[in-house]
């Protein structure tokens, strides 16, 4: 006699993985779960043949939207086998799961029978939340860990790492990260590892993404060696990318490329090139000051973006044609960008903007955008803008505001702190030097970041002899 429950407890012993799993095999056996429920089916009595197909949609929806449809079918052949089963918590949980996997923030919120049900109801109903994005109430379901089996307890924490994050929460995100790691095994570990350490470069740490992305590595097979047909290609392609974004801010700038060159090689033998994989590229060619051979992984990560992710692509690829000096083909994608709603960087794009209206010669334009950027925060880019335009009118006063403003602001020894060091020395200059010891410090920085076949070089070390000359210092002194 088949009984769905006992069924269902070798299902999850099926998917109950090792201790350890070497690196390229599956951590869960999945053939094997589907097998003894398809054998179960078979064999069962009509009675226990609508559970069994509750407990399928339950092993379906483990595979995402990928599976939608086919956990739909189970579902919808659950009731039909038995009616009564539409009220059962695990229907009610499943099917508030499927809801919110078609529409988001529009699903209905899931019944309360499901939310006080069964432990894999309940664990069904974290799911529909947290894909609905009612974070806060997907985590106030009382699920206690230890009541799922093994192959749903990393899952319940991946949820609940998601929902923290949707709040801001990012510390509880990083712990849950680590727990849902700890409670999976091989490729999912790597998995949990590698959601870890994205967060960590979100949070502008990639020394605490790389540390936690050498921990992931060890889960896949070595390089060099042959892939079992269960090895994760797009996971070990996804580690890549994020090793990439590692390298690339710690200006780690050669092993950047070889790593997304890597993650790219890999996807496309998986034959899914990704958005990120394209534009991460573009970024690192940037780095290296190769823009012109940036252009085209920019145009490719705009082919392959979703409607969320495209204006980060316009951004990227505005800046590059900035770079090269082509403001006309720049201004056109920046204002693309700048029109998305929702995108987080409007201010900087209308500071680019800003720039490209500047070299294009529509001061009046320019000045406006970057008056509008400096309003909602771009403070750097707008005020280096706003400097440039002052001083084509010859507004000095003026000018020295903004680049002051920019040698405040800018981090110490970037591009734009440099420039705002030179030409608050250069203005000061012009202007007879009212504050002597002022321009010095100034001309004293920008030297210290400014290299010697530079053409500034030369210009700064006179202003900084005639500041000197001004405070009435003699060769070698330095001030205080």
């Amino acid at each position: 006699m088949i009984d769905a429950l006992t069924t269902w407890q070798q299902v999850c012993a099926a998917l109950a993985s090792p201790d350890t799993v070497p690196p390229g095999h599956a951590p869960e056996d999945f053939e094997a779960a589907f097998g003894i429920l398809d054998a179960a089916f078979r064999e069962a009595a009509p009675s226990q043949r609508g559970p069994l197909s509750l407990y399928l949609a339950s092993l379906h929806s483990l595979y995402g939207d990928a599976a939608s449809a086919d956990a739909q079918e189970a579902v919808v052949q659950a009731a039909a086998l038995d009616p009564a089963l539409r009220q059962s918590p695990l229907y009610l949980a499943l099917s508030a799961e499927l809801d919110a996997r078609r529409r988001g923030p529009e699903a209905a919120y899931p019944a309360l029978e499901a939310v006080h049900g069964d432990p894999l109801s309940r664990y069904h109903v974290v799911a529909a939340l947290a894909l609905a994005e009612r974070a806060q109430e997907a985590l106030d379901v009382h699920l206690p860990v230890a009541e799922l089996p093994p192959h749903l307890r990393w899952r319940l924490r991946s949820w609940q790492a998601d929902a923290e994050e949707m709040l801001g929460n990012s510390e509880g995100a990083l712990n849950l990260y680590a727990e849902a790691a700890h409670l999976a095994r091989g490729s999912y570990r790597a998995g949990m590892l590698q959601e870890q350490a994205a967060l960590h470069l979100q949070l502008a740490q990639p020394t605490e993404a790389e540390t936690v992305l050498n921990r992931a590595r060890s889960e896949y097979p070595a390089s060099g060696t042959p892939r079992s047909a269960s090895a994760d290609v797009l996971g070990l392609a996804s580690w890549h990318y994020l090793m990439s974004q590692a390298e690339l801010n710690q200006d780690r700038v050669d092993t950047a490329l070889t790593q997304i060159e890597e993650a790219d090689r890999l996807e496309r033998e998986a034959g899914d090139p990704s958005y990120g994989v394209a534009l991460v590229w573009g970024q690192v060619l940037v780095a290296q000051g190769r823009q012109e051979e940036a252009l085209p992984h920019f145009e490719a990560a705009l082919g392959l973006s979703q409607p969320e992710d495209r204006p980060y692509a316009l951004h990227e690829l505005g800046v590059a044609l900035l770079d090269l000096d082509r403001p006309l083909e720049a201004r056109e994608r920046l204002e693309q960008a700048a029109a998305t709603p929702d995108y987080p960087f409007v201010p900087e794009v209308l500071a680019d903007v800003a720039e490209a209206e500047y070299r294009l010669g529509r001061l009046h334009e320019a000045q406006m955008n970057a008056e509008l950027a400096l309003s909602q925060g771009a403070v750097v880019p707008a005020s280096l803008v706003l400097g440039s335009v002052a001083m084509d009118y010859y507004h000095l006063d003026e000018a020295l505001d903004h680049y002051e403003r920019v040698a405040r602001e800018a981090a110490p020894g970037t591009r734009d702190w440099i420039t705002a060091q030179q030409m608050t020395t250069d203005i000061m200059a012009q202007q007879g030097f009212p504050d002597a010891a002022a321009a010095y410090a100034h001309a004293q920085q920008a030297l210290e970041h400014t290299d010697p076949s530079d053409d500034w070089y030369g210009t700064l070390q006179d202003h900084l002899s005639k500041a000197e000359a001004q405070m009435g210092l003699g060769r070698g002194r330095t001030l205080n």
